[in-house]
């Protein structure tokens, strides 16, 4: 049974910085296409960063360089590190493998 577990989502200040994980159980992450959505209140759920096949990450229009998606495959751990965050980035945080979602993690981005 696959189990995706997100983490570090919080409160942050505009301009700063969040990593979250995405800590993936009955399978191998090197195997599969990670996704991290994000869905904002009352808005659709958007692709925030993908991490596939060739370690090629793909990111959403709107990170323009803020983001940066990487694995940890030994721990089978998919991380997003965020940085100059701004109140639009507040949201709820999924991690996506195949058919399988974590509960997601909420980042808040206020003063």
């Amino acid at each position: 049974q696959v189990q995706i577990v997100e983490s570090g989502g919080g409160l942050v200040q505009p301009g700063g910085s969040l990593r979250l994980s995405c800590s993936v159980s009955g399978t191998t992450t090197s195997m599969y296409v990670v996704t991290w959505y994000r869905q904002a209140p009352g808005k659709a759920r958007e692709l925030v960063a993908l991490w596939g096949s060739g370690n090629i990450p793909v990111y959403g229009d709107f990170v323009k360089g803020r983001f940066t998606i990487a694995a940890d495959n030994t721990k089978n751990m998919i991380h997003l590190q965020m940085t100059d965050l701004k109140p639009e980035d507040t949201a709820v945080y999924y991690c996506n493998l195949h058919e399988f979602w974590g509960q997601g993690t909420r980042v808040n981005v206020s003063t």
